[in-house]
């Protein structure tokens, strides 16, 4: 577990080598330019850094589970390529997995055949109603650990904080005093560099949340879990999570949005969701900008 008094002092920008590096030195967009990136998965999350990554000048291949031409011209706007899910790991420097946690397993064999050097970032969320009862998350193994082994190979966990909708239409350009944060966790800081750098040319400031053993502190019903908060604000959101009470947290959202909408697909309206994830979410005394009504999560949105 890391220490609160390391994610306090990067809140005041004392710089720690194992989390939470300055924004500025965090987001230059050097070591994530013009890369080879696969995406799978077109959902809510996949659509969207699909069209963003392309725009930013990365060459992006894109998979889909039932084949290249189904994948729609909008998704393909920013000049990514549709193939299959194989040719979207094949010959790339990141390969990014926007699918649901359940289908982790059985995308290990496609992932086998990407190289060795190909970094591979995970976006899912653990969901007991869409992914089913998976033991070892119920008895608290970290969901990207848990993810890892399935996958036969380490990841990065990045872009699973933030709402769809938040991550199409909030994105600002680096150095804005209200740029929201996204964390970023891995083993490799390199690798965790190099996501951090791809989150901020999708318009949001990446955090270094440091290792995967520490990233359950960004999962589902955790303070920083899509409660949209600036670098400034996201240090005290990470140390405050309390890891017992995630499950309970998580499993109110989700009846509160199903109650709000009266199923549990439906979004609720643009400002609900963060709203609710703020004062669910939030430990007592943590600062936010409650009143803002920019966004919109849903719990499929943000799994």
């Amino acid at each position: 577990m890391l220490d609160i008094d390391i994610y306090v002092n990067v809140g005041r920008w004392g710089y720690n080598e194992k989390i939470g590096r300055n924004k500025a030195d965090s987001n230059s967009g050097q070591m994530g330019s013009d890369m080879k990136i696969g995406i799978i998965g077109v959902g809510h999350i996949g659509e969207t850094l699909t069209r963003k990554l392309s725009s930013a000048g990365h060459a992006v291949k894109v998979a889909n589970s039932r084949g290249p031409e189904t994948i729609g011209a909008e998704v393909l706007a920013g000049g990514a390529e549709a193939v299959t899910a194989g040719e979207a790991v094949r010959d790339v420097d990141v390969a990014i997995l926007s699918i649901p946690l359940n289908r982790m397993p059985q995308i290990a064999t496609t992932i086998a055949g990407a190289a060795p050097e190909t970094i591979v970032i995970d976006t899912s969320n653990y969901y007991p109603v869409r992914d089913s009862k998976v033991e070892a998350i119920d008895a608290g193994q970290v969901e990207s650990l848990w993810v890892t082994e399935q996958l036969g190979r380490p990841v990065v966990k990045a872009w699973n904080a933030i709402g769809s909708a938040s991550l199409a239409e909030k994105g600002e350009p680096a150095g804005g005093a209200d740029r929201i944060a996204i964390p970023v966790a891995a083993d490799d800081p390199t690798h965790r560099q190099i996501g951090m750098d791809l989150v901020s040319d999708t318009g949001f400031d990446g955090f270094d949340a440091g290792r995967l053993a520490d990233s359950w502190r960004q999962q589902p019903g955790a303070p920083a879990y899509c409660t949209d908060l600036t670098s400034e604000e996201l240090p005290e959101a990470l140390a405050s999570a309390q890891a017992e009470r995630l499950p309970k947290r998580r499993d109110i959202a989700v009846a509160a949005f199903a109650e709000r909408a009266g199923d549990s697909t439906t979004n609720p309206d643009s400002s609900f969701g963060v709203r609710l994830s703020r004062v669910l979410f939030k430990e007592t005394g943590l600062s936010g900008r409650q009143g803002s009504t920019r966004s919109r999560v849903m719990v499929t949105n943000c799994m």
